[in-house]
């Protein structure tokens, strides 16, 4: 499990910190990661939620999975506040250094801290009680990799592009609740999630790709939106996993979108959805 600092007090080992206001790892970020590993020290890194338009592209929980998967040892996370907001970047810093026994600090060219983004990292190297190695973020086409970038590929539905951005992919982590079973009526039982408030929207639509469960990783037809078919307008994440039979109800599963099939629509009657259900799960098998 990843060390969360903010609630479990200061980390007294040796360290290297990567600083900025992540809310996920993009593979812009990816220069950042490798030069902080190259230290042989724990990594931690500063996460910050909220501020950001549209939400997060990844919630504390789904950040943990990919911070650890990237080598991270621990976070410091930090809601974006008033407070947060309001902060001296010197007094920003002082907290850092004061609560860490950080032997280097790790951050892009463009990393900006503390009240009115005053802070910098020419302002941080003279401020640090140790290294600051500052890099040049990756670009594609002559643009910085960002997070803006991310979210209107998602708002698009093209998630190959998304995926090629995200080096764990992009995915929704929630606990499978009971749903109206609909699904298993027709033939097709789905496994249902709520989907995140604080998480930026993907494109409304039914996609294709997978689902990883304490049972395995399992092909998948997801849905994000409403099932107009039956009248239910509330937006839910449906997921019905091919070659699964058994019970996730309560357990915490990962869905990943891959590829965009189709629109949410409204079909005549429940013999059309299951035709279109039918349709769709064989394009699944074929791709």
């Amino acid at each position: 499990m990843l060390k969360d600092l903010s609630r479990e007090g200061a980390h007294c080992s040796p360290c290297v910190l990567l600083l900025g206001g992540f809310d996920g790892l993009h593979v812009g970020h990816q220069t950042l990661v490798d030069a902080a590993l190259r230290f042989s020290l724990p990594v931690g890194i500063t996460s910050i939620s909220g501020g950001k338009p549209g939400g997060d592209v990844f919630t504390f929980p789904e950040r943990e999975f990919i911070y650890l998967s990237s080598g991270i040892s621990f976070v410091w996370e930090m809601t974006f506040s008033d407070e947060l907001k309001n902060t001296a970047p010197e007094e920003f810093a002082r907290r850092l250094f004061s609560a860490l026994d950080i032997k280097a600090v790790v951050c892009g060219d463009d990393f900006r801290f503390g009240k009115g983004a005053s802070g910098s990292p020419e302002m941080l190297r003279k401020i640090a009680p140790c290294p600051v190695e500052v890099h040049e973020l990756k670009r594609i086409n002559g643009e910085k990799i960002a997070t803006s970038m991310v979210k209107k590929l998602l708002s698009e539905g093209s998630m190959s592009e998304v995926n090629a951005l995200l080096p764990c992919g992009y995915f929704v982590q929630g606990t499978v609740e009971h749903g109206r079973r609909v699904g298993h009526t027709l033939g097709f039982p789905t496994l249902n999630l709520t989907f995140p408030p604080e998480k930026f929207p993907v494109m409304d639509g039914v996609y294709g790709g997978k689902a990883e469960t304490s049972e395995g990783t399992f092909p998948a037809i997801v849905n994000f939106g409403a099932r107009p078919t039956f009248g239910v307008t509330e937006r839910k994440v449906e997921a019905y996993l091919d070659g699964f039979d058994g019970d996730l109800y309560g357990q915490s599963v990962r869905v990943y979108p891959e590829k965009f099939y189709r629109p949410v629509m409204k079909f005549a009657d429940a013999d059309a959805l299951r035709d279109q259900l039918k349709s769709d799960i064989e394009r699944l098998r074929h791709d």
